[in-house]
């Protein structure tokens, strides 16, 4: 009898392929989405998971409006803090495992290199605040918890989203005849949602537990990133790089937040394609879709 999977935040770039990948490993798939289930609400969790009977729970739902979050902190603790320890709390009542997905801006930036699974966090923002309450609640609860932290992810279904991803908006604003500005002096590490969720399947198949780093294999800045994508779709707009100082957000952004996937190497697990051949995938399923 196949294991049964839930997926929360089944509609999302990640969600997505985390429910592709799962299915195609022979999992018996379970999704919920923002319509479906509000995770923000223990007696609702309770239900649905009770319902459900997962052996696994995979948690790729989250606020992730990073300055609006200065303005409104309680929603997005609500949803990246407070429902994660619901989530974690039926987890332990059905002895369910459970993966959540935490963010690169846990940290600072200050360490001017990718950080490792054993730096200590340092968030900027009442978003990284956040992300990092819903870590420590994943843990606090359940003593084989997965937490894996990621950065800039992008994936096909982000084409047809509300909010899309970095790749989209950059092809939006090239059509659009004016000159795009984009930081030269932050750098992340951009992550393709089929490898994410191939990696995530290969850390449960492993029983891999604990903080792990799930980005992209690329350390670039936003505007390098800009560059690539422009390169590989055969579009020259005007692109001109900008700084943090002329670029101001409501939120203190890490100026190096790229991540280093030390224990997912140390447990075997094959690295993440280049940069470039995630993109190059990503506009082959745009081309096509």
């Amino acid at each position: 009898m196949p294991q049964t999977a839930v997926i929360i935040g089944r509609a999302g770039q990640l969600g997505t392929e985390l429910c592709k990948e799962f299915a195609s490993r022979g999992w018996q798939v379970k999704g919920f989405d923002r319509k479906t289930l509000n995770i923000a609400d223990p007696a609702e969790v309770e239900r649905a998971l009770t319902s459900a009977e997962p052996d696994l729970v995979v948690n790729a739902a989250a606020y992730n409006q990073v300055d609006v979050a200065e303005r409104e902190p309680m929603a997005a603790y609500m949803v990246n803090g407070l429902a994660v320890r619901n989530l974690a709390v039926i987890c332990r009542q059905l002895d369910a495992k459970l993966v959540h997905f935490s963010t690169d801006y846990v940290f600072d930036g200050t360490a001017n290199r990718p950080y490792t699974e054993a730096d200590a966090p340092h968030p900027l923002s009442a978003y990284g605040v956040s992300k990092l309450a819903g870590e420590y609640y994943a843990r606090a609860y359940l003593d084989k918890a997965l937490v894996i932290r990621t950065s800039g992810v992008f994936g096909p279904a982000g084409q047809h989203s509300a909010r899309g991803n970095f790749v989209e908006l950059m092809l939006r604003l090239a059509v659009g005849g004016q000159p795009i500005r984009v930081v030269e002096d932050h750098v992340a590490s951009p992550t393709y949602a089929p490898e994410l969720a191939r990696l995530t399947a290969d850390l449960v198949g492993k029983e891999v537990t604990g903080v792990v780093h799930g980005g992209g294999e690329t350390s670039i800045s936003w505007y390098e990133y800009a560059k690539l994508i422009f390169g590989a779709a055969g579009l020259t707009p005007s692109l001109r790089s900008t700084n943090e100082r002329e670029y101001r957000t409501a939120a203190k952004r890490p100026k190096f937040s790229a991540l280093a996937n030390i224990r997912a190497k140390e447990a075997g697990i094959a690295p993440m394609p280049s940069l470039a051949d995630c993109v190059r995938r990503y506009l082959s399923t745009r081309v096509t879709a």
